[in-house]
């Protein structure tokens, strides 16, 4: 008997995937976003990303945007921006250090 109740609940439960996923593809035209896994809506990869600029400030880090992914954020652009701003903080520590140097030398 507990056989044949995890059977119906397996066709149950398929069934109402076939419902979910099958039911969308419709012959007509469709406007509903494409629906991928546990029902999230797929990402649209043309989305510009909002980056930082060649000399970045705090306001812009703060209107950094991404564009969403599946799982979060798209690791590309989040990789890219922690680069360029890592190495804008470089560049801005190494003038500093150089020009406390230059300030030491010439009191």
């Amino acid at each position: 008997m507990s056989i044949f109740l995890v059977l119906v609940a397996i066709a149950v439960l398929g069934a109402v995937a076939f419902a979910l996923v099958g039911g969308r593809r419709s012959g007509g035209q469709d406007t509903t976003p494409d629906v991928g896994f546990a029902g999230l809506v797929e990402p649209t990869p043309s989305l510009p990303a909002v980056l930082l600029p060649d000399e970045p400030d705090a306001a812009d880090v703060g209107a950094i945007r991404f564009a969403p992914a599946l799982r979060g954020y798209r690791m590309d652009q989040v990789d890219e921006v922690l680069d360029r701003l890592a190495a804008a903080l470089e560049e801005r520590d190494a003038t500093i250090a150089e020009l406390r140097q230059t300030r030491q030398d010439h009191p």
